[in-house]
């Protein structure tokens, strides 16, 4: 396994991929037989625009687990393939259609990810929001609910650092 923890590249971005653990967690990409999906349904513009023109290939984001009791940051992803046309919005039978796209073609976008490291441990939404030099981070603004949110590298260590102390430290 590759172990990203605390590399830095001159050129990578970093990411955070919210995903309801319900429908999909980290351990059915980690479980997968090639680690490796697309992040499609995504339907906010912004979110689009972050997958379509900013993500690049080789760039890393954390895997966070939304909704139920304990949300939080459970695993690294990197983008293997840069943004394309997210297919499922022209399928009506995925739940991700979107009867606005016509003609074939999809005006909405998706990236595809591969699962490369567990964190050690999880580090929950509770943790995150008493950390001091997370305050900046889009995650913990009050308001911001997008699906793919940027991370800044400061914030990327910080929670890094984070998921090796035990909880508490």
């Amino acid at each position: 396994m590759t172990k990203v923890t605390g590399s830095l590249q001159k050129d990578r971005r970093y990411w955070l991929l919210k995903s309801d653990a319900d429908s999909f967690a980290f351990d059915d990409l980690w479980n997968s037989s090639t680690r490796t999906t697309h992040w499609d349904g995504v339907r906010n513009f912004q979110a689009r625009n972050y997958m379509r023109d900013e993500m690049k290939k080789g760039d890393l984001a954390f895997f966070y687990h939304s909704g139920g009791a304990d949300p939080g940051i459970v695993g690294i992803v990197e983008i293997v393939k840069e943004g394309y046309p997210d297919h499922t919005a022209l399928d009506p039978k995925d739940p991700h259609y979107d009867p606005r796209s016509k003609s074939g073609e999809s005006y909405w976008s998706m990236v595809d990810i591969h699962a490369v490291e567990r964190l050690p441990r999880h580090v929950s939404l509770a943790e995150l929001r008493t950390k001091p030099e997370l305050e900046g981070m889009s995650l913990l603004q009050k308001g911001n609910r997008l699906s793919v949110q940027k991370v800044g590298s400061a914030e990327w260590n910080a929670v890094l650092r984070l998921a090796k102390e035990s909880p508490g430290e």
